[in-house]
């Protein structure tokens, strides 16, 4: 019987984000004959504690603070001595680099969240990044950040695996059964559905002036997502005179607003490899995409399962808007191009080839 490869797996939380919900899919779905994953978490909540299989061991360093939980995190490396050390958070990622040469025996994986030179702004966090090469492993999940970290950090390209993000299909199909059309959306109209965190990168503020051009058309926005700029969006949307836009808050299901939308829309200014894209497709609905770096045109095929088009020109994106809305589109056909490149399966296949390879070199 050979010896179970351990694996430890580190997060802020396990909060409802996109990092959170892939390291908890790869740690229940990795085989237990080869490996016993634990979670570290910084602290010990959020939704999908839950999901966590019961053979997954949660550790919890209780702190709240980032960079106090550093020393935390090194002792449990220092007292657990795991086989490999999978970090799944950029700012964690950038202040372990620093410290991997001390466990010569552990190899470290980390799971870039976004286009770094896009999302890291902070000096101090920027000068962690010279020591990114002591990973044996870096994951990136599209071209643009597997670029990005080659061409601005100076990464070996040989240490950097691109895998892109799974689609959960059974945990959406579950959502689905149940789901009935919103109240909100209105029979005689068509329903735009946009789905994020209300913060600048998801580029909101450039959506409202999209639909500023649409006022007298029969289309409703609905947004879903909450964060720091909400209040300004707000007053933008009654600025604007926008009586067809809804915000909505954060939703349980938010599957059932993508099931019946007629189009989402993917505002942002950029991205890491955006699980909503994908999860809209996953429903059968056609997706409008600002062309920003992320890895969306490697889940966009167009005509097929949507189209790219650059938002900052809000009168284009507006009659793109209007041309999709006159059109139909096959939902079979979406789903198929999502969950013939992104399930599960195939992602937490590739995800535990990396583990295993990384353990017989």
């Amino acid at each position: 019987m050979t010896k179970k490869i351990s694996v430890m797996f580190i997060l802020p939380d396990l909060e409802t984000g996109g990092a959170e919900r892939i390291i908890t899919t790869i740690a229940n779905h990795l085989s237990r004959d080869r490996f016993e994953p634990k979670i570290l978490l910084l602290r010990k909540k959020g939704g999908y504690l839950n999901l966590v299989k019961k053979d997954v061991e949660i550790i919890d360093i209780n702190t709240e603070r980032i960079r106090h939980s550093l020393k935390p995190i090194l002792g449990e490396i220092y007292r657990r001595k795991p086989d490999i050390v999978f970090s799944g958070f950029g700012e964690v990622n950038a202040y372990l680099a620093l410290f991997i040469k001390l466990f010569p025996r552990t190899k470290f994986i980390a799971r870039e969240t976004n286009v770094v030179t896009e999302h890291v702004t902070r000096k101090e966090i920027k000068f962690f990044y010279n020591f990114y090469n002591n990973y044996q492993r870096i994951i990136a999940q599209s071209d643009d950040m597997m670029k990005d970290l080659t061409k601005n950090f100076n990464i070996k390209s040989k240490k950097i695996i691109k895998i892109n993000n799974p689609v959960d299909f059974e945990f959406i199909d579950q959502k689905l059964l149940t789901a009935v059309k919103p109240e909100s959306f209105k029979y005689n109209y068509k329903n735009v559905v946009a789905i994020g965190n209300l913060s600048s990168r998801k580029g909101f503020d450039n959506l409202l002036k999209v639909f500023s051009r649409l006022k007298n058309e029969n289309i409703l926005l609905h947004i879903l997502g909450d964060g720091n700029d909400r209040e300004i969006l707000h007053q933008m949307k009654d600025f604007l005179g926008l009586k067809n836009v809804f915000f909505h808050g954060r939703q349980e299901n938010p599957y059932q607003f993508l099931k019946f939308a007629d189009l989402f829309i993917l505002s942002s200014r950029y991205e890491g490899f955006p699980n909503v894209l994908l999860e809209a497709g996953a429903c059968g609905t056609y997706s409008l995409a600002n062309n920003c770096p992320g890895g969306i045109n490697e889940i966009i095929q167009p005509r097929i399962n949507g189209e790219v088009s650059d938002i900052e020109n809000h009168e284009d994106f507006s009659q793109k808007v209007m041309s999709i809305l006159h059109e139909t589109y096959d939902k079979d056909s979406i789903k198929n191009s999502i969950s013939s490149r992104f399930s599960k399966d195939i992602i937490l296949d590739k995800y535990e080839k990396v583990l295993l390879d990384l353990m017989n070199k």
